[in-house]
């Protein structure tokens, strides 16, 4: 990949932002590593298990009519795990320590996802060639009408999901035991 060590450089640039980072990786969504700064873990694992929480996190807010996916965070006793969407085909997991700012990590964390998206995209543009027809073979019968060549034709692009609309809220016709007192 031509962007990765832009890509590297903003994984150093965002750990220096917030020192409470300890790792960081930038993966596809299909859980390869584009490029990682995570000591002490082994990345190949972090990215296919990011890929395996980002499917389930995709069909969550697209079931729960929350939209497109745009991150995830994880909390366990010793720390934080957040993924964030990074353009069209990768994602940005961060670990941090336990006493990290929350609201910073996620600040920081999306300005990063952001730009490293940027990155890999712009550069898988150009890697994909546009599409070319193949030459015709030769007719095996030479008194055989010659076949023209298939066009070769660019795949359809993905179609976009559309957000449900969520039904109304009716107002409760019951109060709330809980919360009413009798005087």
């Amino acid at each position: 990949m031509a962007a990765e060590a832009e890509v590297m450089d903003e994984l150093r640039r965002l750990r220096a932002r917030v020192p409470q980072l300890t790792g960081a990786l930038a993966a596809s969504v299909d859980g390869l590593v584009l490029v990682q700064d995570t000591p002490g873990v082994e990345p190949e694992t972090v990215a296919a298990l990011t890929a395996t929480a980002l499917s389930v996190a995709v069909r969550m807010a697209d079931a729960t009519g929350q939209g497109d996916f745009r991150e995830l965070l994880v909390r366990g006793v010793y720390g934080y795990v957040a993924t964030y969407a990074a353009g069209r085909t990768a994602v940005l997991t961060l670990l941090a320590q336990d006493r990290v700012n929350v609201g910073r990590l996620h600040l920081e964390g999306r300005r990063a996802g952001r730009r490293i998206g940027e990155l890999v995209d712009a550069a898988a543009e150009t890697r994909s060639p546009p599409a070319v027809a193949e030459p015709a073979s030769e007719p095996t019968d030479p008194t055989a009408p010659a076949t023209p060549p298939m066009p070769t034709v660019a795949p359809a692009p993905m179609p976009t999901r559309t957000r449900t609309p969520r039904a109304a809220r009716t107002p409760s016709t019951t109060p709330n035991a809980r919360t009413t007192t009798d005087s």
